[in-house]
């Protein structure tokens, strides 16, 4: 509201409106104050001030940039509002955030779960974009709970969501290349106990990184630990949720592969030929003589095969479990389960 707007606000109540000066000390209260970005490109805020006229900044919800819980004064609802940094490839990730959450509401039939986008805007270079509010992510649940593993039923009934939501996007010729704890959100603002969850309703957050099928995409589009074609992130969260840990936690790229063995098996020889650089002569990978420590070659030793970490994790539905997992979990593409495929698995049916 500048000043102008303010003398017509008190044209517009007529005798009985505030004084002048009152309607602009209200339009100066709700102005955003002008502040330099911070060093690294961050937008500068204080809580209880107003972002815009109508968002009034009530608390911080996400750490990555800047992830606020505002109050709508014209919806009287909390509303989240993510602020972009001023930097150009986080700008340009945040409009094709704003595209494919557009496109896939677009084509959305019934119950969606992917978070909903209400608008966007730009504040001195910062995309602003406005969500619903959800309640926590499934990795600040884990941490709640002292990573304490997800009971099987409730494991269930959030992969079951997941896949859906995968699914629906292949079916859009959508590639998320994001997936992980941290990016599924219970749609409670609750935090869930367990035993004894009240709703274990989830939806995708984060598209910034979403790539269409037949786009040319970088090979390195994810997080480390979860990286790989996203049917597998898929199989790594659930994993997460199970073991309470990430499955493969490393930042080398040798190192993780002797992981997948360790847990999945060798690699496939028609696979091996097309990284001939990482094996010894045969099919045999470089590992331990390529590590980069000591460590790495103990952090390596500590897994186990999957069927065993299921069984020593999980005593109802073993079998069934281990049995997607694997599906999941296929090195080769034409031999891994399909979000769809998946969907259809015993797992999903036998506590039916």
């Amino acid at each position: 509201m500048t000043e102008l707007d303010a003398k017509e606000a008190t044209k517009e109540e007529g005798p009985e409106a505030k004084s002048y000066l009152d309607a602009l000390a209200k339009a100066r209260r709700s102005s955003r104050p002008k502040r330099d970005d911070d060093h690294d490109g961050h937008y500068v805020f204080n809580l209880g001030e107003n972002l815009t006229p109508r968002s009034k900044i009530a608390s911080i919800v996400g750490t990555f940039g800047r992830v606020l819980e505002c109050w709508d004064c014209q919806t009287r609802e909390y509303v989240t509002i993510k602020i972009v940094r001023s930097i150009r490839k986080y700008h340009d990730a945040a409009m094709i955030e704003i595209d494919i959450l557009q496109h896939l509401a677009k084509n959305e039939k019934g119950t969606s779960g992917r978070v909903q986008i209400r608008n966007w805007f730009d504040i001195r270079n910062h995309i602003c974009i406005v969500f619903e509010k959800l309640g926590p992510s499934l990795f600040d649940f884990l941490k709640r709970n002292k990573y304490s593993p997800f009971p099987v039923d409730l494991v269930r009934e959030f992969v079951h969501q997941l896949l859906e939501s995968v699914a629906y996007m292949h079916d859009l010729l959508l590639i998320n290349t994001d997936l992980k704890p941290e990016n599924i959100l219970l749609v409670s603002s609750e935090y869930v106990k367990l035993p004894g969850w009240k709703s274990s309703a989830i939806k995708l957050i984060d598209f910034g990184t979403t790539a269409f099928d037949n786009q040319n995409h970088s090979s390195i589009v994810s997080t480390r630990h979860y990286r790989a074609p996203e049917i597998i992130l898929v199989s790594l969260a659930f994993l997460q949720m199970n073991l309470s840990g990430a499955l493969f936690q490393t930042h080398e790229n040798l190192e993780h592969l002797a992981m997948m063995e360790m847990v999945l098996g060798p690699l496939p020889e028609h696979m091996i030929r097309r990284a001939r650089k990482i094996f010894r002569s045969g099919s045999r990978l470089n590992w331990p003589e390529g590590a980069v420590s000591r460590e790495s070659i103990r952090a390596v030793k500590k897994l186990d095969r999957l069927k065993n970490m299921v069984s020593q994790h999980v005593e109802s539905s073993r079998y069934f479990l281990a049995d997607l997992l694997e599906g999941l979990l296929k090195y080769d593409p034409s031999e891994r389960l399909t979000a769809r495929q998946a969907l259809n698995h015993p797992f999903f049916s036998e506590s039916k």
